[in-house]
């Protein structure tokens, strides 16, 4: 949940529960009671929430490492093939001073 979004449900939360206050035809007691019940609520919904955000946070990062292992594969590839190129000329320099000689 984004900073707004949490914002705008502590908002929601407290202007349900001032109204409920203010025009509650119940006792007291219930009313406490209920007040308790919903803010129970609101905690599960943020614990089922905050649980959401870290597995998708986890999720990218795996995605990351995977990028960056592939990245670096990608760069040892081209390392080697770069190697691979400067053998290939020193060997055909080495034989072309040979063939002159």
């Amino acid at each position: 949940m984004d900073k707004g979004g949490f914002s705008s449900f502590l908002l929601g939360l407290g202007v349900g529960v001032g109204i409920g206050l203010l025009f509650a035809p119940k006792s007291g007691e219930e009313t406490r009671k209920l007040i308790k019940s919903k803010a129970g609520e609101g905690g599960d919904y943020l614990k089922q929430r905050s649980a959401e955000l870290k597995q998708d946070a986890a999720t990218w990062v795996d995605k990351g490492k995977e990028a960056v292992a592939r990245q670096k594969d990608s760069l040892a590839d081209a390392v080697e093939a770069g190697r691979q190129a400067y053998r290939d000329s020193v060997d055909q320099a080495s034989a072309s001073e040979g063939l002159a000689h």
